[in-house]
């Protein structure tokens, strides 16, 4: 080796040696910490958040706040969070107004009902919702459930019309309508068209030859699609994250325009109008992508300034394009950023450029409502934006923008918030379907409108002419119900003559007697709003029952003692000393049938599909059920997630209404006071904590999926009622007067059919009334109390099962029970007294006054040949029989019969032979009954 290579490899070596140094001292250079002695904490808010695991969120605390560390349920005080000594002038004097983030409470009949705007609880995404606008009269829906529905106006009303997938297709995510043909793509990613009212797989099928990548199209499935602005074409985002083009739909032309170089296609933002084969797409990693198989290469890339680095990438959703904003041929396309943030794309004298537009204070943007052109305000565009947290802001945007940032307007951000008690769903864009006039799909699974006064809501329809200079300009919301799909009230439309007709509605017509008939369903604008109440000001808080109340020892035994399993053959009891026994009708011979269990049971919670479920008196929840011949125990409680229980659902569905489905689920009420669903379906059995409202324990369940689909009915114990919605997982609060307070007791759902959504929900209050909660179509939501039977006599268990969806039995305090019937639209009560009390002369008092009554006989049938005892001399001391009704929960035997406890132990069926008339129909002699009796008794096993 030469000395000059001697020279230049020392000097390399040399080199790297002082990089190596310096690395080295780079690194070590964070490890001289400062001395922490002198470094004190600084307050520099007084804000702060606690997270409650309740209700899942984040909740503001009142300074000043105590930090409490527990171990081992011992807690002690760690610390104080104080005010800091800034006052609110110096607050104001920072541009930091206090007052509008404080709450905003109203009061009605002393009940909190506000809820504080700016709201910090982030939403949970909704996948499964769209909206899609048909004409005018025409908008569909797909619910966060999976469900299809229009909204339809038939020329007198808006109506709800069914447009589901069949079962086998699995849910809807959205739908598509090109050129008069409507698609729906489902949640498994496969393509449907509507034939004939029917659902037919559409798969695309490619020019092979042309594209290799597309030769197994049997497996391409759709993520999403976009319709062109004229309405011809679709485009198509797959889950490979390939672009689709259905260029013409009869018969089909499918297009594969690939992916981009080295990304994928994960959201379709928007096509040009002018140029059609222009269509810009979002990569996953947040990259724009213009695609255009006009030129080459198809695919080009828009790479992104400094500025909008800063705001992070953008998200794959759907923006908006808007012409002309700042010139006559510019365009410009309005995204949304990671961060949040609007920001804009736009192309002015044949040069790009990004420019953000930024947010709202404090706000993360989700979503874009295509533009508003408001000839209101000619002088600006409007885009409607949505927020994480459910609040919808107005962008104003002046036309022939210049690129100035002076130019801007000053106050361009208008919070339009939202509808009382609810939130607009996260991350779904709104539709204008008409000038002025806005749908929002709501997170808990409705549909809200902005508009103008006089200019929309429920009673409104498509309005072409009005007069602007008559219109104000701000906007108000009105909330649209939603099908029973999605957990509400919407009534589907008939195929009847009337205002509820699927196609042509006709409005009221007089009858015979010359009488209008009120058949429009039509409620008050502001009355829906006000039935829900939202949980962030839950009364609940008002009312310190809640942690006071306490059950009492046989709760569980007198609610859920008796249980139904098939009617009219079989049914079970539960003793007091824990035993079970089954009550069996086997080869034309009634029998007793004991299962036994290692611990002593307490109650039948449930039944689904012939397997019964059973608490016991440590709170785990056992399944008895047959497998292979044999009966067996489940243990549910030992699996996963499993909680201790101590109720259950009162009744196992409804009449003519039971159907297996794959998502099938009972509810159960923890020891806790929370609510816990434990999937059942296939026996793929899963437990799911529901939690509870906020600062509210449960007491038990009123009603499960039978008054309504999908939403279960609760009290808490405070003696308010609540509802959850498994569609949403969402939980509400009913208005309640404050001095209406619930037992703890199940209630029982009033339905006269399924067909339509009328019907009442039938409780106890505190006090022993009867209180009936009654919803139709006209009034909505309505409380109404029936109080007692009589002054000396109070309500004393919860009431028995509906009967015909009119009548419904309560067992009084003085052991008699007592028939609550509805004849010629009016309430009557009619006293059944108890099995062989030989006094069945009783009184009907209705609700009109004392001055209507009438005569009834609760009649009693001579039960001789079925009874298994002598019932001579029924009170007679050594036998210890007592037949009046003791205050445990009736249930159903048949449609047409119920079975009692009586406080001897013994069972009594009650049977409707006509209309209202009951007769006892057999007392039934039990094995631990004080009255003893004969009977057979055997082993399950």
């Amino acid at each position: 080796m030469s000395i000059f290579h001697l020279i230049i490899f020392i000097c390399f070596l040399l080199s790297i040696s002082y990089l190596v140094f310096l690395t080295s001292a780079s690194w070590c250079q964070p490890l001289a910490f400062p001395q922490q002695t002198t470094r004190q904490f600084e307050q520099r808010t007084d804000r702060f958040w606690e997270f409650q695991e309740e209700s899942n969120s984040w909740v503001e605390v009142k300074l000043p706040f105590d930090l409490v560390s527990c171990v081992n349920d011992n807690c002690t005080k760690v610390g104080l969070i104080d005010q800091t000594s800034k006052t609110e002038e110096e607050h104001l004097a920072n541009g930091k107004d206090v007052s509008n983030k404080t709450k905003s409470l109203k009061m009605r009949e002393g009940d909190l009902i506000g809820l504080e705007e700016n709201s910090y609880t982030v939403l949970p995404l909704r996948r499964r919702m769209s909206l899609t606008k048909m004409s005018d009269t025409s908008i569909w829906v797909t619910g966060e459930s999976g469900s299809i529905y229009e909204r339809f106006w038939n020329g007198v009303q808006w109506v709800i019309a069914p447009h589901d997938l069949q079962i086998s297709a699995g849910r809807a995510v959205s739908v598509l309508i090109v050129n008069q043909t409507i698609f729906t793509i489902s949640e498994e990613g496969n393509l449907y068209q509507m034939k004939l009212s029917d659902w037919v797989e559409l798969k695309p099928a490619f020019n092979q030859s042309i594209n290799k990548e597309a030769e197994q199209s049997s497996v391409i499935q759709m993520k999403s699609g976009t319709v062109s602005y004229d309405g011809l074409r679709v485009y198509f985002c797959t889950k490979t994250g390939l672009l689709l083009e259905l260029s013409e739909v009869e018969p089909p032309r499918w297009e594969n325009h690939g992916r981009p170089p080295g990304a994928d296609v994960a959201a379709i933002a928007d096509m040009a109008r002018i140029r059609t084969d222009v269509v810009y797409t979002i990569s996953p990693t947040g990259d724009l992508y213009e695609y255009d198989k006009s030129s080459r290469p198809s695919w080009k890339k828009h790479l992104q300034s400094e500025e909008t680095d800063k705001d992070g990438s953008l998200v794959p959703l759907q923006g908006c394009m808007i012409y002309g904003l700042s010139g006559d041929h510019s365009v410009s396309l309005f995204l949304l950023s990671k961060g949040g943030k609007l920001v804009e794309r736009r192309l002015h004298q044949r040069k790009w450029k990004w420019i953000t537009h930024g947010s709202p204070e404090d706000h993360h943007l989700t979503s874009i409502t295509p533009f508003l052109e408001d000839e209101l305000k000619e002088r600006f565009f409007s885009l409607f934006l949505t927020t994480s947290t459910g609040s919808v802001f107005e962008y104003q945007i002046p036309k022939h923008l210049g690129t100035a940032q002076e130019d801007q307007i000053s106050e361009a951000w208008q919070n339009h918030m939202h509808p009382p008690n609810a939130k607009a769903a996260r991350g779904i864009p709104g539709l204008k379907f008409q000038l002025c006039r806005i749908l929002f799909a709501l997170d808990d699974g409705r549909l809200a409108e902005l508009h103008l006064p006089g200019l929309g809501g429920q009673n409104s329809g498509p309005t072409n002419q009005f007069n602007r200079k008559k219109l104000s300009s701000k906007y108000i919301w009105s909330i649209l119900d939603a099908p029973e799909s999605e957990g509400w009230n919407g009534e589907y439309c008939t195929e009847e003559r009337g205002p509820m007709n699927c196609i042509a509605g006709i409005k009221d017509e007089p009858n015979d007697s010359g009488n209008i008939r009120s058949l429009t369903r039509r409620r008050k604008g502001t009355k829906a709003q006000q039935d829900y109440l939202s949980l962030g000001t839950s009364r609940s808080r008002l009312v310190k029952a809640s942690e006071e109340y306490r059950f009492p020892d046989n709760w569980i035994n007198t609610s859920f003692r008796l249980r139904l399993v098939q009617a009219g053959v079989s049914f079970f009891i539960i003793t007091e000393a824990g035993l079970i026994f089954e009550y069996l009708y086997t080869e034309s011979v009634w029998l007793w049938l004991r299962h036994d269990h290692s611990t002593p049971m307490r109650g039948a919670l449930g039944n689904y599909n012939g397997s019964v479920f059973f608490v016991d008196v440590y709170g785990t929840l056992l399944i008895r059920e047959r497998s292979n011949n044999e009966l067996a125990w489940i243990n549910c409680t030992a699996m996963r997630k499993g909680r201790q229980v101590i109720g259950g659902p009162p009744w196992d569905g409804m009449s003519g209404k039971l159907k297996v489905t794959a998502e099938d689920a009972l509810f159960f009420v923890s020891k806790s006071g929370r609510l816990l669903q434990f999937s059942v379906a296939l026996r793929k059995f899963k437990w799911k904590d529901c939690r509870s409202p906020p600062e509210t324990k449960l007491a038990c369940i009123i009603d499960q999926e039978v008054f309504r689909e999908n939403i279960v009915f609760v009290v808490g114990r405070n003696g308010r009622l609540y509802q959850y919605n498994k569609v949403t997982e969402l939980w509400h609060e009913h208005h309640q007067s404050q001095h209406l307070v619930l037992s703890r007791l199940p209630g029982t759902a009033m339905r006269p059919s399924f067909f339509s959504l009328t019907g009442s929900l039938f409780m106890l209050s505190e006090d022993g009334g009867l209180v009936e909660y009654h919803w139709n179509a006209w009034n909505g939501w309505n409380w109404v109390e029936h109080g007692t039977p009589s002054k000396d006599v109070t309500l004393v268990a919860p009431p028995s099962p509906c009967i015909k969806g009119n009548q419904l039995f309560l067992i009084g305090s003085d052991g008699n029970i007592y028939l609550r019937y509805m004849d010629q639209l009016i309430w009557r009560w009619k006293n059944c007294g108890f099995p062989q009390n030989g006094d069945g002369d009783t009184r009907d008092q209705t609700e009109m006054g004392a001055n209507d009554r009438m005569q009834e006989v609760c009649m009693d049938n001579d039960p001789t040949a079925n009874l298994d005892i002598n019932l001579k001399n029924p009170n007679d001391q050594n036998r210890k029989c007592d037949p009046k009704v003791a205050p445990t929960r009736p249930i159903p035997f048949s449609e047409d019969s119920v079975i009692f406890e009586v406080r001897d132990g013994r069972l009594a069926e009650i049977q409707k032979v006509q209309d209202s008339k009951w007769v006892w129909q057999r007392i039934i002699g039990t094995p631990t009954s004080s009255c003893k009796g004969s009977y057979l008794t055997a082993l399950a096993s």
